[in-house]
């Protein structure tokens, strides 16, 4: 049976599941923005050992 009343617990976890999207968002571009960083170095890499040969 249902219990009557207010609901128990709903805002905390409306507030937990907002943060933890925050939080993997955040990991989620920091990586992104890595892998680009270390894209452009390697390019850069490779530019200068082609300019050499």
């Amino acid at each position: 049976m249902a219990k009557k009343g207010r609901e128990k617990n709903t805002a905390n976890k409306a507030k937990h599941s907002k943060l933890i999207a925050q939080k993997k968002n955040k990991i989620k571009s920091k990586v992104e923005q890595r892998k680009a960083r270390l894209k452009a170095i390697v390019e850069k890499a490779q530019a200068e050992k082609a300019k050499k040969s």
